[in-house]
C-alpha cells in the first residue's frame, strides 16, 4: 500500500473537486448508521464549505423520479445548477458525471453520499483504480446499518481511500488563519452547522464585545 502522508497529501481547495451522491429522500428513509438530521446538516455544511472555498461541486441523483430530489438544503447552495440524474448505481460509470469532474482539471476527488456501502463505495473504488486521489467524507454519508457503513469504510481504506469528516476537510482547506480570503464564509458555515464550535464562537464574540466593568 502507498501511504498517504506528507504535506502534499493534504487537501487544497484549488486542487479539490466535490461530488455529492444521492442525498435523496428514499435513501434517507432507510439511513440507520447515523442520525438523519446530522447527515442533512453535515452534507449541507460540506456543500457550503465547498462553495466558500470555490471548490467545484457536482450534484448527482439516481432515478430521482422515484427516489426523490436532492435535499433542498444542498441544491439551494448552488441555485440553478444542474443535478445529474443517473440510472447507474455506480456514479463513476456515468459518463456525464465523470466528464464533469474531469472538466474541472482537479485531481483531489472528494465524495460523500448515501448509501456508503453502495453509492459511495462503488465510485470510490473505481476512481482509485483509475489513479484518482480520493477522499470520503464519512459524516456526510451514511449506510443502511452501522455495520454496512463501517464495513464500507474499511473496504475503501483497503483500496487506498482517505477518510475525513466535513469539519476536518474545511479546516484542511483553510490551513492557515492568516489566509483571510475565505475566513468570513467559513465562519458563517461554522456558526450554522458546527454546533458546539459555532456556539462557542458566538459566545467568544459576546464576551469580547462586553464592556469591562468599571467597578467590582
Amino acid at each position: 500500500m502507498t501511504f498517504r502522508n506528507g504535506l502534499a497529501s493534504l487537501l487544497r481547495p484549488e486542487d479539490s473537486v466535490l461530488v455529492l451522491i444521492d442525498h435523496q429522500p428514499y435513501q434517507l428513509a432507510n439511513l440507520n448508521s447515523h442520525d438523519p438530521h446530522a447527515v442533512v446538516n453535515n452534507s449541507t455544511a460540506l456543500a457550503k464549505a465547498a462553495k466558500a472555498f470555490g471548490v467545484p461541486t457536482i450534484l448527482t441523483s439516481v432515478v430521482a423520479e422515484r427516489g426523490g430530489l436532492i435535499f433542498p438544503q444542498i441544491t439551494e447552495v448552488f441555485p440553478g445548477q444542474e443535478v445529474i440524474d443517473r440510472t447507474f448505481i455506480n456514479t463513476w460509470e456515468d459518463r456525464k458525471v465523470v466528464d464533469a469532474v474531469r472538466a474541472t482539471g482537479r485531481k483531489q476527488l472528494i465524495i460523500a453520499g448515501l448509501w456508503t456501502e453502495i453509492c459511495v463505495a462503488m465510485p470510490v473504488i473505481q476512481a482509485l483504480g483509475e489513479g484518482w486521489d480520493v477522499t470520503v467524507i464519512t459524516d456526510a454519508s451514511g449506510g443502511t446499518s452501522v455495520e454496512a457503513h463501517e464495513v464500507a469504510i474499511q473496504r475503501m481504506i483497503a483500496a487506498g481511500a482517505n477518510m475525513m469528516t466535513w469539519l476536518a476537510l474545511a479546516s484542511e482547506w483553510q490551513r492557515d488563519w492568516a489566509r483571510t480570503e475565505h475566513v468570513g464564509e467559513l465562519t458563517e458555515v461554522l456558526k450554522q452547522h458546527a454546533a458546539g464550535s459555532g456556539i462557542a464562537y458566538l459566545w467568544e464574540q459576546q464576551l469580547l464585545n462586553t464592556p469591562v466593568p468599571t467597578t467590582a
